[in-house]
């Protein structure tokens, strides 16, 4: 089955079929070419959310790897999804059922999960990445929850994943203060599984899944 047929209805994420059963799937890969960070918009936000229970179901894939493109994994939410959650209420609880899916999806996908994790890691696409099943860093990554920067508490994954994986009070520390991990870092406290150079990071990624 090729990602014509099984993934048509995916445009914001870009989707790569390798040997061994891997799906290699891209954050910004359109925003990377304008020289942009990946940000998620209504389409990445909404496809980050579904894209998992595709590949639950998805005979052909063994395995997924996620990453960003260009100079980042992920830059949080675009700022017109930002301002339309402000704006209307009915867009404001479509985007917290769609973070709520996000985060019970990746746990639940039966496949296993390899995030590549490179440059800024914030938002939607940092809950994919934490929640994976092998989380893998650059070390200059810079992790960073930003909830609490823009008055709310920290969301999504963080608040329950984060103590469980690096303890209370990092976890406290980190998302009360909005202050970036290190890809280092992150491995020293346990908050991702392995920190490589980011030379490395990919062909890790791989040889892993």
């Amino acid at each position: 089955m090729d990602n014509e047929s099984f993934y048509a209805q995916y445009k914001a994420l870009s989707l790569k079929r390798h040997p061994h059963g891997i799906l290699e799937i891209v954050m910004g890969a359109a925003q990377s070419a304008n020289g942009k960070l990946s940000t998620a918009d209504h389409h990445l936000h909404r496809e980050l959310s579904t894209i998992w229970l595709d590949i639950d179901k998805d005979p052909d894939t063994r395995v997924a790897i996620i990453r960003g493109e260009g100079r980042g994994f992920s830059a949080g939410g675009d700022l017109g999804l930002v301002q339309d959650m402000a704006d209307d209420f009915n867009i404001r609880a479509r985007v917290w059922r769609e973070a709520r899916d996000l985060v019970y999806n990746v746990i639940n996908c039966s496949k296993p999960i390899v995030s590549a994790m490179h440059g800024p890691a914030v938002g939607a696409g940092l809950v994919a990445g934490l929640l994976a099943d092998i989380s893998i860093a650059a070390k200059t990554a810079r992790i960073i929850d930003g909830h609490t920067r823009l008055g709310v508490a920290a969301g999504d994954h963080a608040a329950i994943v984060w103590p469980l994986l690096c303890g209370m009070a990092k976890a406290k520390y980190y998302l009360l203060l909005c202050e970036a991990v290190s890809g280092e870092e992150a491995e020293r406290i346990g908050l991702v599984s392995l920190a490589v150079d980011e030379a490395d990071l990919l062909p890790r990624a791989f040889e892993v899944a």
